[in-house]
């Protein structure tokens, strides 16, 4: 029993904390499972499905406790072409789009396992800071666009009685979310702000819009149905599928991937924390493929469902769990009660989230940090709301990468000094690699140096090839006047890069004892020159 409890619930959290926790996120995940549905044109049960298979899966398997995963925004914005191609390659009048939506699915499960299986997971850490924070940012304030669109009837902005009646309600619900902490921290904020609004909205008869209300303008009917069951994908089995869906695959597969591991990382430094990626890449793979089959819309982990949860006190699998068992009885049975919850609570949680997610350290740091991070954060910041995560987090990465290359590539220097025996010493400052080779051959005086030149890389590092040919050039220049380059002070993976580049760099290394080398071969050329 004690492996059991450990498993679901860690030593900081409590049952009673991810319990209500769960529920709380189970009634947020509603609205955005039927709205990100129809995003991706198809039934609000699918969206239902599938954020009850994603959160149970990676609740139970998956590498970050606390982390809540669900039909999401950035995988439906791709569905939605998937859905729309797949239509038109069937029957007319048969929605064989959701099937190649399923199928797809397969798939993506099984490049996101693959993933884990040969540890991609990792190259999340190679995300910068200034990335981090564009990106959080970002979402937040996706987050609050999409919270927008509730205060619309009939694609026109609600006015008039409607638009004061839901900006009260969202007021008092953050006032109760505000207010909980202050009274008890162990309180369920979200969870409650909810209740007391449904409440007075019910028994005061306030006319607002609810999540049945919702649902209808969606053009649905009802979340009510009974439980997923087993149906594999009725398209056919064929290489024209495989061309047609391995595109879309492998695109929803990365935009999961990179939403869920920088979800991980999010919610490990709100709880210093540390999840495990890889296994988490194989959690989401296996939720996706379990989708597939099961008739549910896939999706990957979201982070305002996750910050509701760390922030209502939900720290162990058991939070997740409740979460899609809780969304799994609505479905089968509260479909009436949930169906009562004012939109506008829900809302209001979400501008919660929106401020618990933007990071103001960002406004802190303006004036203390390089201007290039800045400019990467806003850079960021606005590719994640006008395209989507991956793009934006694809460009960051790149850029900050780019950047990084051009400082140090200016960083690289030399100083000459000749010693006793009159032979000239080159000693290189800064990493040399590809960015920084070209300022590099202009470090050497070739016609005024004598018949021996050592170049020192005490204070430096060969890191690719071409640093290789650059060396290789130096010595081809000197070697056309009869002069003969020896290298100094290579650390042990630098010198086993030269040693196996021997028949494109024609050097001599000298080795030295602080490397885990000898001298005796650079004192011996001394002598015998």
């Amino acid at each position: 029993m004690s492996s059991v409890k450990n498993f679901l619930l860690p030593k900081e959290s409590s049952a009673q904390a991810d319990i209500f926790s769960g529920v709380t996120v189970a009634l947020a995940l509603v609205p955005e499972a039927v709205a990100f549905a129809f995003v991706a044109s198809v039934s609000p049960i699918i969206g239902l499905y599938g954020a009850f298979i994603m959160c149970l899966i990676t609740s139970l398997f998956g590498g970050r406790p606390g982390m809540i995963s669900g039909a999401t925004g950035a995988m439906a914005v791709v569905m939605v072409s998937l859905v729309t191609e797949g239509n038109a390659m069937g029957v007319a009048g048969e929605a064989t789009g959701v099937q190649y939506l399923f199928i797809t699915l397969l798939l993506v499960g099984v490049f996101q396992v693959l993933a884990g299986i040969f540890k991609l997971g990792k190259f999340i850490r190679l995300v910068p800071r200034p990335v981090m924070m564009g990106f959080v940012n970002g979402l937040a304030i996706v987050i609050f666009l999409s919270q927008l669109n509730m205060f619309k009837e009939n694609g026109s902005w609600i006015q008039g009685q409607s638009l004061w009646t839901m900006l009260g309600l969202v007021a008092l619900t953050l006032a109760i979310m505000f207010l909980t902490p202050i009274i008890s921290k162990k309180a369920p904020g979200a969870l409650i702000s909810i209740l007391i609004v449904t409440l007075i909205v019910i028994f005061m008869n306030i006319p607002t819009a609810t999540v049945l209300s919702f649902i209808q303008q969606s053009g649905g009917d009802s979340i009510k149905a009974g439980l997923p069951s087993f149906a594999w994908p009725q398209v056919p089995i064929n290489l024209e599928t495989l061309w047609f869906i391995t595109p879309y695959a492998l695109i929803l597969a990365a935009i999961g991937l990179i939403e869920s591991l920088m979800t991980l990382n999010l919610i490990d430094e709100l709880t210093q924390t540390r999840g495990r990626g890889n296994k988490e890449c194989m959690a989401q793979g296996f939720a996706n493929f379990l989708n597939g089959i099961f008739g549910g819309m896939g999706g990957c982990a979201m982070i305002g469902q996750s910050i509701i949860n760390i922030t209502s006190g939900g720290r162990g699998r058991l939070s997740g769990i409740v979460a899609s068992i809780t969304l799994l009885g609505f479905i089968l049975f509260a479909s009436s009660y949930i169906e009562a919850v004012p939109i506008a609570a829900l809302v209001g949680v979400m501008f919660f989230v929106v401020f618990k997610t933007f990071a103001w350290s960002t406004f802190n740091i303006l004036n203390k940090v390089p201007k290039w991070d800045i400019a990467i954060i806003a850079i960021v910041t606005g590719m994640t709301v006008a395209f989507d995560l991956a793009i934006a987090v694809f460009a960051g990465v790149i850029i900050s990468a780019l950047l990084f290359s051009w400082e140090n590539a200016l960083r690289i220097r030399a100083r000459k000094t000749v010693d006793e025996h009159g032979i000239p010493h080159y000693e290189i400052y800064g990493p040399l690699f590809f960015g920084s080779t070209t300022l590099f051959l202009t470090k050497f005086e070739y016609e005024e140096d004598p018949l021996e030149v050592v170049i020192d890389f005490k204070d430096s590092r060969i890191m690719d090839l071409s640093a290789i040919e650059a060396i290789n050039k130096v010595a081809e220049n000197y070697q056309k006047m009869g002069k003969n380059v020896h290298l100094r002070y290579l650390s042990k993976d630098c010198t086993r890069l030269i040693k196996k580049a021997h028949k494109i760099c024609d050097v001599n290394v000298l080795e030295d004892p602080n490397y885990f080398l000898s001298i005796d071969n650079y004192r011996k050329h001394q002598v015998t020159k």
